[in-house]
């Protein structure tokens, strides 16, 4: 019979038998690699893994003797055990479509509390007066085409409220569900979440942005995703690096250079295929796997030749067109905006069911809350 052994090593439990020793025959010769490969005791290892929720399961692992040291985490396992906070961009989610719709805002965030952030801190983040003021003066086409949601509220029971309490109406909704609602005067929404995502990674952190904004793809890593509300499907669908990379087999550090070449007509900021018609996504696209980002190739461009002739010209002859339409594009990440502590508790969710069905009421919606047709739960 041998005894066992039990020692702690690196928070694992090493369970080894000990063996009685015993006297080799002067006649039998074992070679080393035998006498290695029937002496090495097995050794079972109690090996602890945990997921983001906070929960571990324990698994045995057995190994060919030696000392076993602990299974390095992964990368992505790290960033998935860190907690999430969400950020909630309130102002297109007051859309169907291109028309104003309170309904549409009602139906997207109960679907949100329910299947996707759960207890997770959420911050509601809407644009303040006057927004656009900044990026219009660059360009006077910016956004200009986008009805103002504190414009028109569609709904009847609502016609007798001022147009300028429909982002109050909204923001009350919110804050009964215990989420806080931000709102900076003369800024958009996008630069006030830019400057707070750096400041909630630097808590440690991970951040989920609630948006079917595509400027935010500019902030996607490993520890920054998006969740879009997909109207075709009737759910949330998260969007991560590895959907990025897929889509446009890129870094998404060039996705802001690659959107200044082509332009965002939804935004109303023209491309340079405008200027230069033969100028298109395959050839930025090369261009920006090369130099990396939009000034280095507009560097590069102004010394010696980066492609061909036509794209060459292009670049040399409105290279301030581009710089111009980065200006516009690029995310503000210097926002005077602080973020509290308080904001990454928990939320408390227990009065959504009685808030939400409240304002459908009011909306005279007598259907049920979008989440009562669906369980199931989602985690990015």
């Amino acid at each position: 019979m041998s005894k066992c052994c039990c020692d702690a090593v690196g928070g694992h439990v090493l369970v080894t038998p000990r063996l009685h020793p015993t006297t080799r025959p002067s006649s039998v010769y074992l070679p080393w690699e035998k006498l290695r490969s029937k002496t090495r005791p097995k050794t079972t290892v109690a090996v602890a893994t945990g997921n983001s929720r906070g929960s571990f399961t324990w698994a045995l692992k057995q190994t060919g003797g030696g000392l076993v040291l602990p299974r390095k985490e992964s990368n992505e396992e790290k960033v998935r055990s860190k907690k999430r906070v969400f950020f909630l961009d309130v102002n297109p989610l007051c859309y169907n479509g291109s028309t104003p719709s309170l309904h549409s805002f009602g139906h997207w965030v109960s679907l949100f509390f329910e299947q996707v952030s759960l207890s997770d801190p959420v911050i509601a983040v809407i644009d303040g007066e006057r927004c656009n003021e900044y990026r219009q003066q660059l360009l006077p086409s910016y956004k200009a085409h986008r009805r103002k949601f504190s414009k028109q509220v569609p709904s009847q029971r609502f016609s007798s409220i001022s147009a300028g309490r429909s982002h109050q109406i909204v923001g009350d909704v919110l804050r009964k569900c215990n989420v806080p609602v931000l709102k900076v005067e003369g800024c958009e929404a996008d630069d006030v979440v830019a400057t707070l995502v750096g400041q909630v990674l630097q808590r440690g952190y991970r951040v989920v942005i609630a948006s079917p904004d595509k400027d935010f793809k500019q902030l996607i890593s490993e520890e920054v995703q998006i969740v879009m509300p997909m109207p075709e499907f009737g759910r949330w669908s998260f969007y991560t690096l590895k959907h990025y990379i897929a889509q446009y087999n890129c870094d998404p550090c060039s996705d802001l250079s690659l959107r200044c070449i082509m332009g965002d007509e939804v935004d109303g900021v023209p491309g340079i295929q405008h200027m230069a018609p033969g100028f298109g996504w395959k050839t930025a696209l090369k261009l920006l796997k090369k130099h990396g980002s939009l000034e280095n190739l507009l560097n590069a461009a102004a010394v010696r030749t980066v492609g061909r002739q036509y794209a060459q010209d292009a670049l040399t002859k409105y290279a301030d067109f581009l710089r111009r339409n980065y200006e516009i594009l690029s995310l503000r990440r210097d926002i005077d905006v602080q973020l509290e502590e308080e904001w990454l508790f928990d939320r408390d969710g227990q009065n959504d069911s009685v808030v939400l069905s409240n304002f459908f009421k009011r909306l005279g919606d007598t259907q049920k809350l979008p989440y009562q047709n669906a369980s199931h739960s989602l985690d990015g």
